[in-house]
Parts: C-alpha cells; structure tokens; sequence
C-alpha cells in the first residue's frame, strides 16, 4: 500500500485527530490577505495586497466517507459569466446574509449539490487562497457522510463526479502546465482523471491539502 493508500484508509476510517492535527482549526479572517494564490508560479504578476479589493469567497472540499474515500467535485455550467466549464468545489462568494465563511461554503455546497449540511463533519480549514479573477477563497475541509441525494442545480453544475482521495494525494498524477491568459503565460497544476480535466484555483488547494499530509 503506498503512503497515499495508507493516508486515505485513515481518512475513510474517520481518524478525524489526523485531519485535524493537520488542518487550521480556526478560519483565517479575510483581513489577513491570501498566503497562496495563482501568483505562486508567477511571481512577477503579483499584486500588492491592497492594490484591488478581493471579493470573500469560500469553497468546501467534501470528502466522501467510503471504504476508499474520495472528492467530490462539480462542473460548471457553460453559461456562467465566471469559470464556465470549469471544475470547482461547490462554493462561491460570501452573502451578507451568511453568519460565516463556513456558513457560506455550506449554503453553496447544498444549493449546488443537494448535500445537505447535516451530512457535513467539517475537520478544518486551509490557508486563504487569492484567484487571478479577484477572490479570496478560503477552503474547508469537510468529509460528507453516505446516504444524500445529489440534487445538482442546472443553473450552475453541469456534472457532478468523484476522484478517489488516494489519487489525488499521490504526486504522480499532479501536472504543472502554462497557457497564456490575458497576453501573459502563466503556469498552474493541473490533474487528469479520465475525461475531467481538473486545473487551476481548485488544483492548486488539492495540492495544497495534499501537501499538509506530505509524511502523514
């Protein structure tokens, strides 16, 4: 069993004090600006924080309890202003009708899935993460309890799939790509898993993630 097996089977076996030991207990307030952001690759197009107002933001990493657990993620519809197409995490801005960002994230998370918050343990969270387009994303970490009914919003998710948690810890299945965007080439991770192509803001927190279990 490789060490991603092995982080996995503890995962799927609820050890909640692994997740937690390596999670962020509190939320880091969107005061304190994004330690990791699309700019990590590209330093040289970094904004000084301060310059634009970043809009809050928060995404859930749902974790399905399984024998072999895996992510649960989300493709966006083609007719979204924003990302179109794209795969995400459920999620979006904070309202200002939300107690919190975790609030935020969950409200998102059953208005585009279905997945009520009941069935959502949330272990921790990570590090802020700032989006070239504008958002402060804070991602937390929740694993999701079997027996929900998808109810995906067509408004908004086109496809709703699954990638096995151990697949995505491995190292080997992350890529590091560049495409020109805007005029400039610009560098970010990327995973294949069959036909989805997962890249960008949402690649990079899963190697975020991945990374804080590095050694586990």
């Amino acid at each position: 069993m490789t060490s991603s097996e092995e982080l996995a089977a503890r995962i799927a076996a609820m050890d909640f004090s692994l997740l937690r030991k390596k999670l962020l207990a509190d939320a880091p307030g969107f005061k304190v600006h994004p330690t990791r952001s699309d700019y990590d690759f590209n330093p040289e197009f970094r904004r000084p924080p301060g310059e634009i107002k970043l809009t809050p933001a928060a995404v859930l990493m749902p974790i399905l309890a399984k024998p072999e657990p895996t992510v649960l993620l989300t493709q966006r519809t083609e007719t979204l202003s924003r990302h179109a197409g794209q795969v995400s995490f459920p999620g979006g801005r904070v309202d200002a009708a939300d107690e919190s960002p975790l609030a935020a994230a969950l409200r998102e998370t059953q208005e585009e899935t279905g997945i009520a918050p009941d069935f959502v343990r949330v272990a921790g969270y990570m590090e802020g993460y700032e989006t070239g387009t504008g958002f402060a994303i804070l991602p937390v970490v929740g694993v999701v309890q079997e027996g929900f009914t998808l109810m995906p919003n067509p408004a908004e998710v086109h496809d709703i799939f699954e990638v096995p948690l151990a697949f995505l810890l491995d190292p080997k299945n992350r890529e590091r790509q560049s495409r020109e965007w805007q005029g400039q080439r610009r560098e970010f991770y990327a995973f294949n898993y069959g036909s989805h192509y997962i890249w960008g803001a949402t690649a990079a927190i899963l190697v975020n993630f991945a990374e804080r279990f590095s050694g586990a």
